[in-house]
């Protein structure tokens, strides 16, 4: 079971405690990295876990960033980077991000294949994520397209479920926390193709029906939440990183706290 974090100011903080608590990697919320030296301060905050970004964009960071952060983590803290990376936002983007990792395949030292994860969510870029990197991890997806994901992706590589939990029982609360990123991320042409795949109508999507949003934020008690990370570890993810949504009623580490007595146990 691994968490996230997000760069605004608490994360190296954060990172310690969840590794405490016992997550089996550090996710950091890549959209809101102004530096790639943010991943290499998570590292050294840490001891022990593998820090993922999650996801450095293509069309911010150029590959030299990556491979020479790659380096220097290798050379402090052999293993514990995965450069997770997200396609750039571009109507035709499977050319450039396959032109990203050929770069990538090409610097000094190179980024091998098993130390990279790849956001990915239709069929070509699963198949992307299965051919040149560890494999994929998927943001707001349910447990039966997490099914045909596991089946694009073959048995051998690695899939990851980017979870968005709420730790609230109150159902108007917690999905109106729940709405709040997806707001925006259900403008975003890739993931409002990727809820018409899974077969929500434009009215689900462009009201944000409470249908859409209670199948893709798990929300309700620690054992509610525990049971729908079981539904996508039977589905076929290999791990399930959370990202706890402010609710505005505790700190998202005691919330991760709170979750890691059922999930880690």
């Amino acid at each position: 079971m691994t968490a996230q974090v997000s760069a605004d100011g608490s994360h190296l903080d954060e990172a310690a405690a969840l590794e405490k608590l016992g997550y089996s990697a550090i996710w950091l919320r890549g959209g809101q990295i102004d530096s790639l030296d943010r991943i290499a301060e998570v590292v050294r905050a840490t001891t022990a876990v593998p820090v993922i970004p999650g996801i450095i964009p293509a069309d911010v960071y150029p590959p030299g960033e990556v491979t020479r952060l790659y380096a220097e983590l290798q050379a402090s803290a052999p293993g514990r980077f995965i450069a997770g990376l997200g396609g750039p936002q571009v109507p035709r983007p499977l050319r450039p991000l396959n032109d990203y990792l050929d770069q990538l395949d090409r610097g000094e030292p190179p980024v091998p294949a098993s130390r990279r994860i790849l956001a990915a969510l239709g069929p070509r870029k699963l198949e992307i994520a299965r051919d040149r990197a560890a494999g994929a991890v998927l943001l707001l997806v349910t447990p039966d397209y997490t099914s045909t994901a596991r089946r694009t992706l073959g048995d051998q590589a690695t899939l990851v479920i980017s979870q968005m939990v709420v730790l609230q029982t109150d159902p108007d609360r917690a999905r109106e926390a729940a709405r709040g990123p997806l707001r925006f991320l259900s403008g975003v042409a890739g993931y409002r193709a990727s809820f018409t795949r899974m077969g929500f109508a434009d009215s689900d999507i462009d009201g944000l029906s409470d249908e859409l949003v209670d199948r893709l934020v798990a929300w309700g008690t620690a054992d509610a939440i525990t049971a729908r990370v079981s539904e996508y570890r039977q589905a076929g993810a290999d791990h399930v990183a959370l990202t706890v949504l402010d609710d505005g009623d505790q700190p998202a580490t005691d919330a991760a706290r709170q979750l890691a007595r059922g999930l880690l146990t």
